[in-house]
């Protein structure tokens, strides 16, 4: 496969990031010379969708450039946070688990099989202990990690990885093919990874998919940010080498909620679309997890927390804003269980937005029977060690897992067949009773079920089965 375009400049020091968009299938001329001529630096040129990755130290840099003639839109990518017109808070950890969401556990017994399989209730909730024994993946089939990187000296991991479809898009959306470049910075992509396909080697845990390969695509920041240009990067990338489904367990920052009126925010959200739009035509799948913020996608949303680099303001948003990439068409929404195949309390939803479930963990209010009981999902972290995390970051690997074991089946499947296929092998799960969902009965993370016995305001099509999958 052909690789990812080489920068088209070195000049990238200083100044906040713009995406320029020229319109579809128009050559990027004008939007180099509109950056240029407005004392901008391009970064990255992406003729493949008809982006400009600019930099510029000038406010007004999206306003001039929009001025422009050719020029179909314009939007600072991180707020403008680089120019100090907004106020940084310490980095987060990626906001897909919090500090009481983590922990680790140490040396493993030796035991036939994976010495930890008995802890891994999530794999016996979607069947996938039982599907490895029938089909456990082909190494035919590529999975693209895009997260914080993955540790590929992981023993659990390492026969897996993809090191020439590996690469680092997140330092300013450039990829970067060194090896030390795309190793996991925080454990989250590790963890996701294992997910996917940790493999049977009778080391650690299993994955849905244990044979299955999988490329690091890292596009976090070193601050831990995923900001739009790595988002498109990834993507490309994953789009020209090879990659056949893409998991991303993540909101691209600083907006949860990215909004059409808003013409930065509508411009970048566009070229985030393009994106995978570019990387579906070339047979890729995309996942996403829906976010933990007990959020109903489906209805306006009372925004309290972005921009996530910067202090957050007070939005009122409605169905023009979408978080990304979860709500850009063509890609698979998931949302999350715990043990019990209950919400997670936690977990985004919304009809039409949710497209399935998976075990995502909910160590506060479904406890499994395992020896650990540990209600969170186990799985790889960095430095050969194994722990736990939860949220809808879990449950989307699970989903990105089962649709390897039929990329594997059925080889020609791609995009909405494989999404089907999916769809048609899963539990439904039907809404409560009562149409609500309140764990604690405190009102905390009380949520609306919209669906009925179909489930789908919470669930979309059901909880995702792997032995479906492959039986």
């Amino acid at each position: 496969m052909a690789d990812a375009a080489a920068p088209a400049s070195i000049d990238t020091t200083g100044g906040a990031y713009f995406a320029v968009l020229v319109p579809k299938a128009a050559p990027l001329d004008l939007a180099e010379m509109a950056v240029i001529a407005n004392e901008g630096s391009i970064v990255q040129k992406w003729p493949q969708i008809g982006v400009v990755i600019a930099r510029s130290k000038q406010a007004d840099f999206a306003t001039r450039v929009r001025r422009q003639g050719g020029i179909a839109g314009v939007g600072a990518t991180r707020n403008l946070a680089e120019l100090g017109t907004r106020s940084r808070e310490a980095a987060p950890v990626l906001r897909t688990a919090t500090a009481e969401d983590h922990g680790d556990i140490g040396s493993r017994a030796s035991a036939s099989g994976e010495p930890l399989a008995a802890n891994q209730w999530n794999m016996k909730l979607i069947g996938a202990d039982q599907a490895n024994d029938i089909n456990p993946g082909s190494g035919n089939v590529l999975v693209g990690v895009m997260d914080s990187g993955i540790d590929s000296t992981h023993p659990d991991l390492r026969a897996n990885i993809d090191h020439a479809a590996s690469v680092n898009c997140g330092a300013d959306g450039v990829p970067d093919r060194t090896e030390a470049s795309w190793q996991d910075q925080n454990g989250h992509g590790t963890h996701v990874a294992g997910i996917v396909a940790a493999a049977r080697n009778g080391i650690g845990v299993a994955g849905v998919a244990p044979d299955v390969r999988i490329a690091s695509i890292k596009v976090g920041t070193a601050d831990d940010y995923i900001y739009p240009e790595s988002a498109v990067c990834g993507y490309i990338w994953a789009a020209e080498h090879g990659v056949d489904i893409v998991n991303s367990s993540f909101a691209i920052d600083p907006w949860y909620l990215w909004c059409k009126s808003d013409p930065d925010q509508a411009a970048v959200a566009e070229a985030v679309r393009r994106s995978i739009a570019y990387a579906t035509s070339r047979m890729v799948t995309t996942v996403s997890s829906l976010g933990n913020n007990n959020w109903d996608l489906a209805h306006d949303i009372v925004d309290t927390l972005s921009p996530t680099n910067g202090t957050p303001l007070t939005r009122n948003t409605d169905s023009s804003c979408v978080t990304l990439p979860a709500e850009i068409p063509g890609v698979v929404g998931v949302s999350a269980v715990g043990a019990a195949k209950s919400r997670y309390y936690a977990s985004n939803h919304g009809t039409g937005v949710a497209d399935l479930t998976a075990p995502g963990g909910d160590w506060r209010f479904q406890t499994p029977s395992t020896p650990d009981a540990n209600g969170r999902v186990l799985s790889t972290i960095p430095g050969g060690q194994y722990g736990y995390l939860q949220g809808t970051s879990m449950a989307a690997p699970h989903i990105t897992g089962v649709l390897a074991l039929l990329k594997s089946r059925y080889p020609m499947l791609s995009g909405d067949s494989l999404k089907a296929a999916a769809e048609a092998g899963a539990e439904v799960l039907p809404c409560p009773a009562s149409g609500v969902h309140d764990p604690g009965g405190t009102g905390q993370f009380r949520a609306v079920c919209e669906g009925g016995v179909s489930g789908a305001g919470f669930y979309g099509k059901g909880l995702v089965n792997a032995l479906r999958a492959v039986g």
